[in-house]
C-alpha cells in the first residue's frame, strides 16, 4: 500500500485529481474501451471534482468516453432528491464536465427490489469490464463506501442500515435534523471496492486520524473496514498531516521519504 502524505486538503484534492487524470489520459479510453471509474460523495471528493472540473475546462482531460460507478446511494430517496446522491454527484461534477448521461451509473434508492437492484449493479459492473480505479473516502469509524464496521471484508453490493454514528456525521446536509437522515442505504461491498485494478482512498483531518491508524498499522479488521486495503495490491491512501497524528513518528517518516518526490507544496 502507498501512503501519499501532503500539507493540506488542498494539496490532497490536486494529487488525487492529478494522478486520476494522468491515469485516464494514460488509459487512452475510446468508446469500445472505456476507462470505468469508481466515485464516491461526501465532503472529501469534493475538492478533487473541482480540480478535475479545471482540468476539463482548460482541455487537459477529457470524460467522453469514461464510465463510473457511484458507490452508494440512500434507501428511499429518489434521484431529485436534493440530499441524494444523484443529485449531489450531477450538481458537483457530472453537469460541468463531458461525460456521456449513459456512461453513469447510481444505485436506484427507490428501487422497488433493493435486492434485485444490487444484484444489476454487479452484473452492470462485470459488463463494463470491471473499475480501473475507484476513488473513496474513508469515515471516521473506518467505514469505506457504506461499509460500517463489522461489514464482511467479501461483501457484495447490498442494502445496510446506517449506525448512528454515521447519521449524526451525515445530519449536516440535512440541516442538522439527524432524523431527517435515511436509516440505510444502497452500497457497493468491500469486496466489489476490492475488484477494482486500483483503489485511491482520501483520507483527510484529524478527526480520520484514527482510521487511517486502523488502515495503515492495525491488522485486517472487520471492525475498521479500511484496513481491507492492506489485501489489495494497488491501494493508494492520500492524506493530510492532520490525518497522520495517530501514526508512529517513524510511519509517517517511512512513507514521507519513498514519496518526497510527490508531495505538493502547501
Amino acid at each position: 500500500m502507498r501512503l501519499v502524505i501532503q500539507p493540506n486538503y488542498e494539496a490532497v484534492s490536486r494529487w488525487t485529481a492529478q494522478y486520476i487524470s494522468q491515469r485516464i489520459r494514460d488509459y487512452k479510453p475510446t468508446k469500445t474501451r472505456p476507462f470505468v471509474l469508481g466515485l464516491p460523495t461526501g465532503s472529501s471528493p469534493l475538492g478533487v471534482y473541482k480540480e478535475l472540473i479545471t482540468m476539463y475546462k482548460a482541455g487537459e482531460i477529457s470524460f467522453a468516453h469514461v464510465v463510473t460507478f457511484n458507490m452508494d446511494e440512500y434507501l428511499g430517496l429518489d434521484a431529485q432528491h436534493p440530499q441524494s446522491y444523484h443529485r449531489f454527484m450531477w450538481e458537483n461534477f457530472f453537469s460541468h464536465i463531458d461525460i456521456d448521461e449513459r456512461n453513469v451509473h447510481i444505485l436506484n434508492g427507490m428501487a422497488p427490489d433493493p435486492a434485485k437492484e444490487c444484484a444489476d449493479y454487479e452484473q452492470a459492473i462485470a459488463a463494463a469490464g470491471g473499475i480501473e480505479l475507484f476513488l473513496g473516502g474513508v469515515g471516521v469509524d473506518g467505514h469505506l463506501a457504506f461499509n460500517e464496521p463489522g461489514s464482511s471484508l467479501s461483501s457484495r453490493t447490498r442494502d445496510k442500515e446506517l449506525t448512528l454514528d454515521t447519521r449524526l456525521v451525515n445530519a449536516r446536509f440535512f440541516n442538522g435534523d439527524v432524523s431527517q437522515v435515511p436509516v440505510a442505504a444502497l452500497t457497493v461491498g468491500i469486496g466489489t471496492v476490492l475488484d477494482a485494478r486500483e483503489v485511491v482512498v482520501i483520507a483527510n483531518g484529524h478527526n480520520k486520524a484514527r482510521a487511517l491508524h486502523a488502515a495503515i498499522e492495525g491488522g485486517i479488521n472487520h471492525m475498521w473496514p479500511i484496513s481491507a486495503l492492506q489485501m489489495h495490491q494497488r491501494a493508494i491512501i492520500v492524506c493530510d498531516d492532520a490525518a497522520t497524528d495517530e501514526l508512529k513518528v517513524g510511519t509517517v517518516r517511512y512513507f514521507m521519504d519513498i514519496e518526497k518526490a510527490n508531495r505538493i507544496p502547501g
